[in-house]
């Protein structure tokens, strides 16, 4: 990781970045831009490792238009970062990590195959690779523990849009 300071979508952008390269796991712009911003908006969720994602994509489904598309892919991004970040929690659940893998791409594909989304053809290319997520994910993991301090300083800043 060579950039260790900056702003936090800086930071988080060398690190997607480096770390699709070293795993082999070529983004393009938009999936990459993708991953940076789900980083950036789920670094401060204290809920991330409680939450049955299930539980919540169930209740996606019961929801409608706008307010589904985005519970799904609430459910999508957090089942992204148990498979990328935190698969231990698989194990703890007794679980395979396969099973998030399946319950995220599944959330991206029913915003994509409603089609009332602008972004539609995102979330069917975001299913479509879901596994190359994980992957970069997976990657990223050791430069989070490499740069601890610069992390630790990034969960304290609030994520674009909140404060």
């Amino acid at each position: 990781m060579h950039l260790r300071h900056g702003a936090p979508v800086e930071l988080w952008q060398a690190l997607v970045s480096e770390a699709a390269e070293r795993a082999g796991c070529a983004h393009d712009e938009s999936r990459e831009s993708y991953l940076v911003f789900m980083l950036l908006r789920h670094q401060k969720d204290g809920q991330l490792l409680t939450r049955t994602q299930a539980l919540d994509w169930l209740r996606a489904h019961a929801q409608a238009g706008r307010l589904r598309d985005q519970s799904l892919r609430e459910v999508g991004d957090r089942c992204l970062l148990i498979a990328g970040l935190y698969p231990a929690l698989a194990e703890r659940r007794r679980v395979d990590v396969g099973y998030f893998m399946d319950l995220g791409r599944s959330a991206y594909l029913g915003i994509a195959d409603a089609g009332r989304s602008a972004y539609a053809a995102l979330f069917r290319q975001l299913a479509a690779g879901y596994e190359d997520l994980v992957c970069t994910l997976r990657a990223v993991r050791p430069d989070m523990v490499g740069m601890r301090i610069d992390f630790e300083r990034l969960a304290l800043m609030p994520a674009p849009g909140r404060r």
